[in-house]
């Protein structure tokens, strides 16, 4: 390990704390080393946030390592007594959010003999994830246990006011460790053995720079438009420069979503036509003319031009972006008449990508500096890395074809059927594909013939297609001399500086390739500078920042372990008039409960529950997700899944479950917290159901079951403080009865017992309603014993006179039966044409 992975291990492993790092200092490393410290059987420590490929290389690396106790991976396919085996074994675990929840709810886990939680990707971790429920009830319980947290986003610390302390507060950690790139043990440990690096600041051609420029002019006016159409909005974050990083159209979206509904059907275009004009700039430099010429041809099209209500299409520097687009693909247009026009019959007549000639010359510059030292019986390594698997397969023929047969063979893929193809390319139409049968994830590798000659191997990596942790792991299997960087990454350039102060002895060559005063090395300082004010600002709260001395939550009761649903306010009051008139009355406190699906626990609503002071029973139920009392029971919605649930009709199915065994069945439409509540109008919600469809379904299900009740929460906050009202007053569940019920279950209110020909020919009758159809049914074997029941006898079993009024006049009133008049034959009115000119001529 190196200095500052030392020094960031000990600040860890010496006190509970968030540590924040940069992207690509290896924070993995610490990571596992802190994992090796305590893999031993006297010890029980959860991870929780780690993905299944990040769960992968943490195995592969400690057991590369030869660590004894490996973690442990808890799923679903171990049973509840397996788990429980597992847990008293101690280890270090790799567990699922929702069964950790479940098992410390069923005390299946020794939650007081649990040594610590290591959190990864804490940035994640807020107010009502489970992460932060289950930090909750070990902190109940375990008062000496340890929690770490690590994350490697700073940028995600930085959205909203005071997150990094509410996420510490989730996390019951009072230390803060933020380690930079500009930190002075970093910056010193890496600058010690830096790689040899050779800028490469590429002139783009000028029809690149006249493209550039009118998408640029594009981009600004789309922008002034949204600030126009919208000038409520925090505009901010809404600036050309921000536009074209990768990550502006997601903090866009997240700051739109609350109020999407309100925005117009122009400002909605505008935004997704802000995404294609960034699209448009990443084809430009990281792709060939071809590409982009199809690209926007496909934008240019009639269909196209008719959904951009916004009408950029139509300005002059689109009009100026599809010219020279165009011209790169077919040289000059300046030809008198369309017959002059040249044919692109020569492949040089192509705008080749500046770039590809870059290749070439570094290859040719390493291959002759390895002719005079290489020696015979090894190879140096060449990586060439790109942005994708796409972009790397495109290096890949050009090293193998050459720039004329490559933009030859894509101008005939792409565009030869209408303008005519290109002739000497014949011969790639039989060639085996390459990488066939290769996945999605799979490492592309091309070796050089004549690189290998010369004691040179090339290898080519996408990034975007893979884990960043798999860019780590290359760097140390294939230990490249020389690496090309096509596009630049700044994750992946500090990656090749902590394998270089890693390895010494290894002298490391980087190219970095770059079109200077392009968006694309724009993009990349962006990065830089929005990373460096994200550690600035949180370095700036740390020091302003309060810390009260109860945060862990170890000696002294913490707020957050509270279990309360009463207002801040009203605790204040209820602690300054602490006199009352009671007397000397006890205050019995029965703890409500709430009975909950096993699978309900992916959301964030038992959490909030159990926050409130409600006690939470996981049991695997069939009828409902949530039974408040034995009355009630709730079929919780979210509106993706009431979508489904209307459309396969499991909805009724439901809705006839809960109406059988409960007196107060309820469905719950949970609307999304960071999206509009909002279910009318015009509002799109899947592009094969509108909001229309949905409405008229819930009418239909509404008039089928007058028993349910129909619940809207615009959010998890809201449905508990619902489900708090709901309860007040009323008797607790009995979750044994609960798991219990049935659809299987044959009683009074199964409607398979019944003939359903019978109970549709009674429903129809007067005075039968959906409440007192069972008890005729119940009462009666046939429909003759209907006939034979008196006035007084029906009043008694239908409870209402006037109901037993009306079916018994119904069935005992006589009833004339019309006589059939019978039809009387009706004449054709109109004549064929064909019978009337015959008649016309037979009297001339």
């Amino acid at each position: 390990m190196l200095e500052y992975e030392n020094e960031m291990l000990q600040s860890a492993l010496q006190e509970d704390g968030l540590t924040i790092a940069a992207k690509g200092l290896n924070l993995e490393r610490v990571f596992i080393n802190l994992l090796k410290i305590y893999s031993d059987p006297g010890n029980l420590v959860l991870i929780l946030g780690c993905s299944e490929a990040e769960e992968t290389y943490i195995r592969e690396v400690m057991n590369k390592e030869e660590c004894t106790l490996l973690p442990k991976k808890i799923t679903t396919d171990i049973s509840t007594g397996e788990r429980e085996i597992v847990y008293k074994e101690g280890g270090i675990l790799h567990i699922t959010t929702r069964i950790l929840v479940v098992d410390m709810l069923m005390e299946r886990i020794p939650v007081n003999l649990i040594t610590g939680i290591i959190i990864y990707k804490a940035h994640r971790i807020i107010d009502s994830c489970q992460e932060s429920f289950i930090l909750r009830l070990y902190r109940q319980k375990n008062k000496t246990g340890f929690i770490k947290a690590f994350s490697g986003s700073p940028i995600a610390f930085t959205a909203g006011f005071c997150q990094v302390e509410r996420v510490m507060k989730n996390l019951f950690v009072k230390n803060l460790h933020l380690w930079p790139r500009f930190h002075k043990s970093v910056s010193s440990c890496l600058s010690a053995c830096q790689p040899e690096v050779v800028e490469l600041h590429l002139e783009m051609t000028k029809k690149m720079k006249e493209v550039q420029t009118a998408v640029l002019e594009l981009i600004s006016f789309t922008v002034k438009e949204v600030k126009r159409l919208n000038p409520h909005l925090l505009t901010d974050q809404l600036t050309v420069e921000n536009t074209i990083s990768k990550s502006f159209h997601k903090i866009l979206q997240q700051e739109l979503n609350p109020i999407w509904h309100q925005l117009s059907s122009k400002t909605k275009q505008l935004i997704a036509d802000l995404k294609t004009m960034r699209s448009l700039l990443v084809y430009l430099t990281q792709y060939d003319c071809i590409t982009f010429y199809s690209l926007i041809s496909a934008l240019r099209t009639a269909e196209s031009a008719i959904k951009s209500s916004s009408g950029w299409v139509f300005l002059d520097p689109a009009e100026t972006l599809f010219l020279v687009a165009k011209e790169r693909v077919f040289a000059s247009l300046e030809a008198p008449s369309a017959s002059k026009r040249p044919k692109p019959d020569k492949p040089h007549e192509i705008e080749e990508n500046p770039k590809w000639n870059v290749i070439t010359e570094i290859l040719e510059e390493i291959k002759d500096e390895m002719k005079e030292f290489a020696n015979d019986d090894s190879k140096e390594t060449v990586l060439i890395v790109t942005k994708d698997d796409r972009t790397a397969l495109q290096v890949e023929d050009y090293l193998e074809l050459g720039s004329a047969r490559l933009l030859a063979r894509m101008f005939n893929k792409a565009l030869g059927e209408k303008h005519g193809k290109i002739p000497g390319t014949e011969e790639d139409k039989t060639k085996e594909p390459k990488n066939k049968g290769v996945g999605k994830n799979s490492m592309k590798v091309k070796s050089n013939e004549k690189g290998e000659e010369c004691g040179v191997q090339i290898k080519l990596h996408g990034l975007d297609t893979r884990n960043h942790l798999e860019n780590m792991t290359l760097l140390e299997e294939y230990a490249p001399r020389f690496i090309l960087l096509y596009d630049a990454d700044v994750s992946f350039v500090r990656q090749i500086e902590v394998f270089q102060a890693n390895n010494p002895q290894l002298k490391i060559r980087v190219y970095f390739v770059m079109y200077k005063g392009s968006v694309e090395e724009q993009a990349y300082l962006t990065v830089i500078r929005r990373e460096k004010e994200a550690f600035e600002k949180l370095i700036a709260e740390k020091s302003n920042m309060v810390v009260p001395t109860d945060r862990e939550g170890k000696t002294v009761e913490n707020d957050v372990l509270s279990r309360d649903a009463a207002k801040a306010s009203d605790t204040m009051l209820e602690s300054q008039n602490f006199r009352s008139r009671k007397g000397g009355a006890l205050n019995l406190h029965v703890s409500a409960k709430v009975i909950v699906d096993m699978r309900e626990f992916r959301s964030e609503l038992p959490s909030l529950l159990h926050k409130r002071g409600i006690d939470i029973d996981p049991v695997t139920l069939e009828v409902g997700d949530y039974i408040l009392t034995p009355d009630i029971c709730v079929e919780r919605k979210s509106i993706s899944d009431l979508i489904g649930s209307l459309n396969c009709g499991r909805l009724y199915n439901q809705a006839t479950a809960m109406t059988r065994f409960y007196q107060k069945p309820m469905l719950l439409i949970e609307f999304d917290e960071k999206k509009p509540f909002y279910l009318q109008g015009k509002y799109s919600i899947s592009k094969d159901m509108q909001s229309s469809d949905i409405l008229s379904k819930l009418q239909l299900l509404t008039l089928h079951f007058p028993k349910l009740r129909i619940l809207w929460s615009p959010s998890p906050h809201a449905t508990a403080e619902l489900f708090d009202e709901l309860k007040q007053g009323r008797e607790q569940p009995d979750p044994s009865m609960a798991a219990t019920l049935g659809v299987d279950i044959i009683d009074d209110f199964n409607v398979d017992k019944y003939n359903p020909q019978v109970r549709e020919f009674l429903s129809k009758l007067p005075g039968i309603t959906s409440k007192n159809i069972f008890a005729i049914l119940n009462q009666c074997e046939h429909l003759m014993d209907l006939l034979e029941l008196s006035e007084e006898t029906l009043c008694t079993i239908l409870g209402s006179q006037q109901n037993a009024s009306l079916l018994y006049a119904a069935l005992h009133s006589s009833i004339e039966v019309p006589e059939a008049v019978p039809k009387a034959e009706k004449k054709p009115v109109f004549k064929s044409r064909f019978k009337q000119r015959k008649s016309a001529k037979q009297q001339s």
